[in-house]
């Protein structure tokens, strides 16, 4: 559980702001426990009530010194932070490590509402009654862009868990889940707005459920055609009918995070003529649906990717050196094997390394960094293009594991 995490939102990080932040805003309790931070864009504040002086770190290094706010204040350091990223820090309060977080959301304009941007329709919420997944209901939501025009066919973006992007600025789910905004409607905006990516329709669908049974991992981790079939045969066609949506795999693409972000990676793996580009978040690359003798899990897809022949897909993933550890696997370790497999192959492929938990703070914060790569260079006029590793990414190593914390 991540303790209460206050962002507010900013019409420009890189504007100066109208006021300074303020440290009132933040909850007492949190700032008696060194865990408050106060965010807009660049512009951070972290309060800590402590006795002694406190030193804060952030991202590993020390800040200038902390200062007192008034008589009866806490401590208050004010800075700037990169944003596009996540951050962590911690004090050190008479020798000893107290306090901090670890995964600090940094979002730039792009994933604000900036003035005189359009902003996109949601449509209600459907509900779906699946053939290939007996009695499983799946409840989907469409986000369309301002610029879209039912006269010209639209591309297509298929996000999994799609209930945490409906709403515009934070996520179905509040803390105490700890997961922040995902603000995924204001960076379509924005980047439509500037035609940095395709007009597209977005498909924001949920995992479904047999009755009361949750069918999350069975749909997302099981290693097979059934979900990507579930999608083209049974979802794809009522968006057809609705939207008027292009059916080439090059204006095609597919997201996620955790469980979700292996499934829109097994997604493409088995149709690459539906799915030519992937984000995958925090993905899960383990063995959780593994059966012994029965079924493949997501572990071996590193292995796959080295051995099976090259599939023509774009592939951006992100992940962290602090994601977890269980008995199906090392999300970390995994992520590492599957961006080096990648490179091997000569996949068109991006990873941004941080050191975040299994949490989407990084992830969300990059995310028009992501979409703009994932798109880059798409073209209304092309149908297919064959993927090619960017030439920078060539002449970098493969990635190496180094033991820090032992």
């Amino acid at each position: 559980m991540i303790p209460r995490l206050l962002l507010l939102a900013a019409a420009c990080a890189c504007a100066t702001l109208a006021a300074p932040l303020d440290f009132k805003k933040l909850n007492p309790e949190d700032v008696k426990k060194g865990v408050a931070v106060l965010g807009e864009g660049s512009d951070f504040l972290f309060a800590f009530d402590s006795a002694t002086t406190p030193a804060l770190f952030v991202d590993g290094k020390a800040t200038p010194a902390m200062k007192k706010a008034g008589s009866t204040g806490p401590w208050i350091y004010t800075g700037k932070l990169e944003t596009g990223t996540s951050h962590s820090f911690y004090y050190m309060v008479d020798g000893k490590k107290t306090g901090g977080l670890t995964d600090i959301p940094a979002f730039g304009p792009d994933s604000y509402s900036q003035p005189g941007v359009p902003q996109g329709k949601l449509s209600e919420k459907f509900v779906h009654t699946s053939r290939l997944y007996p009695g499983l209901k799946t409840e989907y939501w469409v986000y369309v862009p301002a610029q879209y025009d039912a006269a010209t066919p639209a591309a297509l973006m298929i996000w999994q868990d799609g209930h945490y992007h409906v709403e515009r600025d934070g996520p179905q789910q509040v803390p105490p889940t700890g997961q922040p905004p995902s603000r995924l409607q204001n960076v379509i905006d924005n980047l439509t707005n500037r035609k940095q990516i395709p007009v597209a329709i977005y498909l924001l669908i949920d995992p479904g459920t047999v009755g009361e049974r949750a069918m999350r991992s069975v749909q997302y981790d099981t290693v097979s055609d059934l979900y990507p079939r579930f999608l083209r045969d049974e979802i794809l066609p009522e968006l057809y009918a609705k939207y008027n949506i292009r059916k080439d795999s090059y204006s095609h693409a597919i997201a996620g995070n955790s469980s979700g972000g292996i499934c829109a990676f097994n997604a493409a793996w088995y149709m690459p003529d539906l799915f030519s580009r992937v984000l995958m978040r925090i993905p899960s690359f383990t063995a959780i649906q593994w059966k012994p003798g029965e079924q493949d899990g997501g572990n071996i897809y590193p292995f796959r990717v080295r051995r099976e022949p090259r599939k023509n897909i774009r592939v951006w993933m992100q992940d962290g050196s602090e994601d977890q550890e269980q008995l199906s696997g090392s999300w970390p370790l995994q992520s590492l094997q599957m961006a080096n497999s990648l490179k091997m192959k000569g996949y068109d492929f991006h990873l941004t390394y941080g050191t975040g938990t299994h949490n989407h703070s990084q992830s969300n914060s990059e995310m028009p960094a992501a979409l703009t790569w994932l798109w880059r260079n798409y073209s209304a006029e092309k149908t297919s293009e064959t993927y090619e590793m960017d030439p920078a990414e060539k002449d970098k190593p493969l990635f190496r594991v180094k033991i820090y914390n032992r």
